[in-house]
């Protein structure tokens, strides 16, 4: 990949949570790293929060950010980060972790379209669907 490849990337938005949100990410997957961070200067609005991140998990790249603007929106279910799980128990240990402090919007269950799937607001609103196929 060369810089003038066009990529797409998610991008998250958070509003003072995206060091601590990210590191939680991180921390649940075997690929988990943090790739890069800045942080607004001490002189700058929204002093020492991030001004930009790059994180891995599960083999996808995520940018996200603070924004030191309160705005009238946040994250919202209608996007979601999809994870296919390798095994069953990846999808107990995700959807425990990502379902503390969050809201079930479909418990863990079998729906037809897959033997067990979950979906979850993480306590940062982040909306994830875990699926074993």
């Amino acid at each position: 990949m060369t810089d003038t490849d066009t990529t797409l990337t998610p991008f998250l938005m958070f509003e003072g949570a995206a060091a601590e949100a990210m590191n939680f990410y991180v921390s649940l997957f075997d690929d988990g790293e943090i790739l890069s961070v800045t942080r607004r200067e001490s002189d700058e609005p929204g002093a020492g929060t991030v001004h930009l991140a790059e994180f891995r998990v599960a083999g996808q790249r995520v940018l996200c950010s603070d924004s030191h603007v309160r705005h009238a929106f946040t994250f919202t279910p209608s996007l979601s980060l999809f994870v296919r799980c390798r095994d069953q128990a990846e999808l107990i240990r995700l959807h425990r972790a990502l379902a503390e402090g969050g809201t079930e919007l479909m418990p863990l269950g079998d729906y037809g379209f897959s033997t067990r799937f979950a979906w979850v607001n993480d306590r940062f609103g982040v909306s994830w669907q875990l699926n074993l196929p």
